[in-house]
């Protein structure tokens, strides 16, 4: 049901395709966010338009509203959002140890209040895997503890002990749980484990060992842009790159920026996702093949040419700097939706293009000339 097949390598680049319930995805690729459901100011038609092939979703928001029980009631979160192809949750872990003030955590779980309305939640490994089985998605992930990014040697390494024996919790209880789905004819999921470690590179390889033991039907990457260097992320995607299992899809979770996604495709990546594209969109940020840009610009002003030229983004073929300027400038909701539309489809059109390269083994010409043109500074 869930298989990678490798198609082509360049380096350590390499393209592939992943099969899931809901059909399959080419890789590298990149995820659209669905937070709570759905992919900021978008329809789900819109996301299928500019070419997405899987988006990913939130379990901690998921379960704080409107309920994983409730949207098993209304058929699981496909049917519930409208989108027939596959579909990643994550486990919440993240979400929750990003609350530091609202979290308190043992070797068993984590206690939290949520952020809408005080009450209080316990999440053990097992419940993490019971509420994405009751969401019903293609892929769903290992419960994890994603250490702050500056903490020391000694805590990084409780917390990864502490993912290790949680992703084995995780393991068991998800294939209990498959036996049932299977059993009451549902279709099955695939649980992907998450290499933790933070940025030491002896905890990095520790895990990345340990996850590729599980065997388990791909693997992740978390706890990286969270606020270390990106010189940092890279020498740690290069650590754990020769533990990754070859014949598995390789997912670095929450990092989306153009540059990263290059660079994290010449480290081995496979999969991506991140709240960027849409983020950025709602600040008035937008991205070309020269870098970040910033509509608020007065340059814009009168611009009355693309956001990108050659960009064949609906935004693109149908409206003018000028105009989306003049409406975010108004705080027209009409300007989030339109960037947002163009960002997307910036990083999956990134995406196609990269995989070409891969195709025809000029990826690292592309990667060099990509790196040399693109600016990570806002205009």
């Amino acid at each position: 049901m869930f298989k990678f097949t490798l198609k082509n390598t360049d380096g350590n680049a390499r393209t592939g395709e992943y099969s899931t319930p809901h059909g399959s995805f080419e890789t590298p690729n990149f995820m659209a966010c669905g937070t709570k459901g759905g992919v900021k100011t978008l329809e789900m038609r819109d996301v299928e338009e500019l070419g997405a092939e899987i988006i990913l979703a939130n379990t901690y928001h998921l379960t704080l509203r409107p309920g994983a029980e409730q949207v098993e009631e209304f058929g699981g979160l496909h049917k519930w959002i409208g989108w027939d192809k596959p579909l990643l949750t994550d486990s919440g872990g993240f979400q929750v140890f990003s609350l530091s003030e609202r979290r308190k955590i043992d070797d068993n779980g984590v206690e939290f209040h949520s952020h809408k309305n005080g009450d209080k939640h316990y999440f053990t490994p097992e419940k993490a895997i019971q509420i994405q089985e009751k969401l019903g998605t293609d892929i769903i992930m290992a419960f994890d503890e994603c250490a702050p990014g500056d903490c020391d040697h000694k805590y990084a390494k409780k917390a990864m002990e502490r993912t290790h024996n949680w992703a084995l919790r995780c393991k068991k209880e998800h294939e209990k749980l498959q036996k049932i789905r299977v059993k009451n004819g549902q279709a099955e999921q695939a649980l992907f484990p998450i290499i933790q470690g933070v940025i030491y590179d002896d905890l990095r390889e520790e895990s990345a060992k340990f996850m590729a033991n599980l065997d388990l039907p791909g693997i992740a990457i978390g706890g990286l842009s969270v606020g270390e260097s990106k010189e940092d992320m890279y020498r740690i995607l290069d650590v754990v790159r020769p533990h990754l299992p070859k014949d598995k899809i390789h997912y670095l979770m929450g990092v989306g920026s153009p540059e990263d996604l290059v660079e994290g495709v010449a480290r081995g990546i496979d999969l991506f996702d991140c709240v960027l594209p849409t983020r950025l969109a709602r600040h008035g940020a937008f991205w070309t093949p020269i870098g970040r840009h910033n509509i608020k610009n007065k340059k814009f002003e009168q611009q009355l040419t693309p956001l990108q030229k050659n960009c064949s983004c609906s935004t693109c073929k149908t409206t003018t700097i000028s105009y989306i300027r003049h409406l975010h400038m108004e705080s027209e909701i009409t300007a989030l939706r339109l960037l947002t539309i163009h960002n997307l489809h910036f990083l999956l059109d990134l995406m196609r293009t990269i995989r070409k390269h891969i195709k025809e083994g000029t990826f690292d010409a592309f990667h060099k000339s990509f790196t040399s043109q693109f600016l990570n500074s806002e205009s």
